[in-house]
């Protein structure tokens, strides 16, 4: 494309450039202007690599993914033994009842809310202190897509993808709210993906 002059200005592709030098309070202006666009753009862009797609999908992968039998998690060989102890922890409660708060209170429980859910199986594989919360599990560990363990925050409910499994207390196969593993698809809109660094 060529330049064009028009006026003072000269035209190049989609940028306006002034053929007379600017004055040092302008030029300084545009260097801070053009500091805070790449500071956004760049929070902008690692933001949307933390947010979940709309929809959590089963995708099998070789050696990574676990297998369902009987409503368990079953391991492939080789995997971490974090993600072992995590898939462990998951088949212990699943199948008890949903309760609110539930895992809270007291780590061994008679039923298991969502975040007691995530925080069961998290404690028991030694990559969490203590029973978190939805809102918490936003700011857990890395941000993005684990290779093991995802977790899925949104506000108000998290749930965890743990060896290509899903955890959660909704969006089950039946109408059992508690704890289950499923690889029925779920909306996963406006949830925030976190991991335990390395896993």
């Amino acid at each position: 494309m060529q330049d064009r002059q028009v006026g003072r200005f000269a035209l190049t592709g989609i940028f306006l450039i002034r053929s007379a030098p600017l004055p040092m309070n302008t030029f300084r202006t545009l260097s801070r202007l053009s500091v805070v666009l790449t500071a956004a753009s760049m929070a902008s862009l690692l933001a949307s690599c933390n947010s979940a797609p709309k929809r959590w999908a089963y995708r099998y992968r070789p050696e990574r993914t676990a297998s369902l039998r009987d409503g368990k998690a079953v391991p492939p060989a080789g995997l971490p033994s974090e993600v072992n102890r995590a898939l462990s922890a998951g088949n212990q409660i699943v199948g008890m009842p949903y309760k609110f708060g539930g895992g809270h209170r007291q780590i061994e429980d008679s039923g298991y809310d969502c975040s007691g859910t995530v925080s069961y199986t998290l404690l028991a594989a030694g990559l969490l202190n203590q029973p978190t919360n939805s809102q918490g599990f936003r700011k857990f560990g890395s941000g993005g897509q684990g290779k093991h363990i995802t977790i899925y925050a949104g506000k108000g409910h998290v749930f965890a993808e743990i060896a290509g499994l899903r955890l959660d207390t909704g969006f089950g196969e039946g109408s059992t709210q508690g704890p289950q593993w499923s690889t029925r698809s779920r909306p996963a809109s406006g949830y925030e993906m976190r991991h335990p660094p390395g896993l």
